[in-house]
């Protein structure tokens, strides 16, 4: 496939979309960075995405990153929500599920740059964000940019650092700049942190605190493939096609410009009243349940509202339904419980807990 390379964008500022210039690293810890290829989008799209496109955009996303991550169509699909609500995405599940080609297959279709970060006991603030360095031929200081300056960073096994440097992440994921040395330096738009955690292995970690797990908009389970679609990995694999490969060959069906239109497009969806007070009534029965010991704050309510008006914007709706609300429910809110130590004895989970929820509240008509 041939392209053309789209000329560099200046510095941005923030609120400006585009991309930043691939970061040099600050220092030793294993860094992978991997610019979005540039390619031509095959369909091109009008950069101001109205509500009836989001469909189409949404079908042609996933479509695309299909082509390097069979199935997992609900985590593609929270993916993207999380994305459109700007919100930052915490990734669950066992080594070998597609995590880190999921990202790499998504930067890929919105022709964005994306840098991944291997946390491991000895990595330090500094690593992550950058350092001032000086340099002796001018005897000045000068800014080592870390890989925190990328527009999809992949925090791959972020409870393996400890809390120094984890608190370093979580603060650029709030702030959206890093200050170093008095200078504020902002980061590109769009910035997104994905994190990944694996759930069965806690030797030699740091779990994220609850107050730190409120920072991620969703906390999102990639589970093991339907048996079709695992055969279909392997038969993709015998054909002699590498997926990581794949997912950087990818075409792109969006731009930046597109997704921070579509953004706008998602803050102006319509909400009834009765959609609030569902919205409310679903996050303060959280704190008010015989096995939860910790409940939803009230940003996990704003956090719950911005999900369903991107839920709504991707099915084509200019406003939301109850079920929008029901479908980004255990996404947005499961890391924002804390479940009584004698019930998790008893086999309950977050997603039980919201299970009930959902079939007792009353749902607006």
């Amino acid at each position: 496939m041939t392209a053309t390379p789209p000329p560099p964008p200046s510095d941005p500022t923030p609120g400006t979309p585009g991309t930043m210039p691939p970061a040099e690293a600050a220092s030793p810890p294993p860094v992978d960075a991997s610019p979005a290829p540039a390619v031509t989008p095959a369909s091109p799209i009008d950069s101001a995405v109205a509500h009836a496109d989001g469909a189409a955009l949404t079908s042609s996303i996933r479509n695309e990153v299909a082509k390097a991550v069979v199935g997992q169509t609900e985590v593609v699909s929270g993916f993207l929500a999380a994305m459109l609500a700007d919100g930052h995405i915490l990734l669950e599940g066992v080594p070998g599920v597609a995590k880190t080609l999921l990202v790499k297959a998504m930067a890929s279709a919105l022709a964005v740059e994306t840098t991944r970060i291997q946390f491991t006991p000895d990595l330090m603030p500094s690593d992550v964000t950058g350092q001032l360095m000086y340099e002796q031929h001018t005897s000045t200081f000068v800014f080592r940019p870390g890989p925190v300056f990328t527009n999809l960073l992949l925090a791959d096994e972020i409870n393996r650092t400890p809390p120094k440097t984890q608190a370093a992440l979580l603060e650029v994921m709030e702030e959206r700049q890093v200050s170093v040395g008095g200078d504020v330096r902002p980061l590109p738009d769009p910035f997104l942190v994905i994190a990944t955690q694996n759930p069965v292995e806690y030797e030699g970690t740091y779990p994220l605190p609850e107050a730190q797990l409120d920072r991620f908009l969703v906390k999102i389970r990639v589970g093991y493939p339907e048996r079709d679609n695992e055969q279909e990995v392997l038969a993709r694999h015998h054909r002699g096609g590498a997926l990581h490969d794949v997912a950087t060959q990818l075409q792109a069906v969006a731009t930046p410009a597109q997704l921070a239109s579509a953004r706008q497009q998602v803050r102006s969806i319509g909400v009834d009243d009765a959609i609030l007070g569902y919205i409310t009534e679903l996050v303060r029965s959280t704190r008010t349940s015989a096995v939860v010991d910790l409940g939803v704050s009230p940003r996990g309510g704003v956090a719950l509202l911005g999900l369903s008006k991107a839920s709504a914007w991707m099915a084509g709706r200019d406003f939301v339904i109850p079920d929008d609300v029901k479908a980004v429910t255990h996404m947005g809110l499961r890391h924002r419980l804390q479940i009584q130590p004698e019930a998790e004895l008893e086999g309950v989970t977050p997603d039980i807990v919201l299970n009930g929820l959902l079939d007792t509240v009353p749902v607006p008509r």
